[in-house]
């Protein structure tokens, strides 16, 4: 079913700010690796994190969310497992295998993972992967992959090729995540706003986190402040902000399958935000040459994206 091109349009948006925020997770996670801080760590506390911080926007909306996981335990537990669990351990042990550029550059396969997991999720229109839309997709994905060249800096070792396989099971797992969680809802007639689906995936998520806190207590001890600092950072930026927005974009265009891979394909941008950043506030270089090209081609794919989901149904 197509969204009306304002509402898509609307949805884009959103998904285009959340980008901006998830800039945060790959520096601070980063930061955390080169810090001494053991990536289990990492992972753990951006969601144990992320619960208490969440407590304040949950008034008025927690009888509705508990009542709809009292139902339903397993759902929550395998979508918060697969979105939030195995997406953001394997984001985290990235981070402590392989240099910021490649994590980041390799999630954006999110901007066609999406696209990808519709046949195994869907039984109806949706489960058609949109020709046009996959198109947009992998153009932003090259543009990405064309601005990532020049910092490869020749061949990969044997960490960074253990980074780019966990990100790319990262990429995939966010977004299978999120719309299983979306077509549970739906078919079950229960209707919850991007606050609750995602405090409600965290707090479904904390049970599953607590094998990893007992890994990373036993090989790593306690956390130091430092970590938790940074993890209380990218919890705030990344697992509140980014993601609601994220998560509001999505449920907003959950039966439209073109709008709904226009909004996951503006993950994309976060590459153009953390280039734009880096140049205005710490001092480093203009993307010039090859970079400048492949960030030609992500604004152009955001530019075709947003004119795909812009056309009236007629059109």
């Amino acid at each position: 079913m197509k969204s009306p091109p304002r509402v898509a349009l609307g949805a884009i948006a959103l998904a285009l700010l959340s980008a901006l925020f998830f800039t945060s997770t790959y520096v601070l996670n980063r930061a955390a690796a080169l810090d001494g801080g053991h990536w289990a760590w990492t992972a753990a506390l951006r969601y144990v994190v992320t619960v208490p911080l969440m407590l304040p926007l949950m008034r008025g909306r927690w009888t509705t969310l508990w009542r709809a996981m009292r139902v339903h335990p397993r759902a929550w537990l395998l979508w918060s497992g697969i979105g939030f669990v195995l997406f953001y351990l394997c984001l985290s042990y990235a981070a402590a295998s392989g240099p910021a550029w490649l994590v980041a550059s390799t999630f954006q396969l999110t901007v066609v993972a999406g696209m990808l997991c519709a046949p195994l999720l869907y039984r109806d229109a949706r489960a058609r992967i949109p020709r046009a839309a996959l198109v947009c997709g992998l153009l932003a994905l090259a543009g990405v992959l064309t601005m990532q060249a020049a910092q490869a800096g020749g061949r990969l070792d044997r960490n960074a090729w253990i980074a780019l396989g966990c990100v790319a099971v990262s990429a995939f797992a966010y977004p299978l995540g999120n719309r299983g969680l979306l077509l549970h809802l739906e078919r079950a007639g229960i209707e919850l706003d991007a606050t609750q689906r995602v405090f409600g995936l965290s707090l479904a998520s904390l049970p599953l986190w607590l094998p990893v806190i007992v890994f990373a207590q036993m090989r790593a001890g306690a956390p130091s402040l430092h970590q938790v600092w940074l993890a209380g950072g990218v919890a705030l930026g990344a697992g509140i902000i980014a993601t609601v927005l994220f998560f509001r974009a999505t449920g907003m265009v959950r039966r439209d399958p073109v709008a709904l891979a226009a909004a996951e394909a503006m993950q994309a941008a976060e590459i153009l935000f953390a280039t734009l950043i880096g140049a205005a506030w710490l001092g480093e270089a203009w993307p010039h040459g090859i970079a400048a090209l492949g960030a030609g081609i992500v604004v152009l794919a955001i530019v075709l994206f947003s004119a795909l989901v812009a056309r009236s149904p007629r059109g």
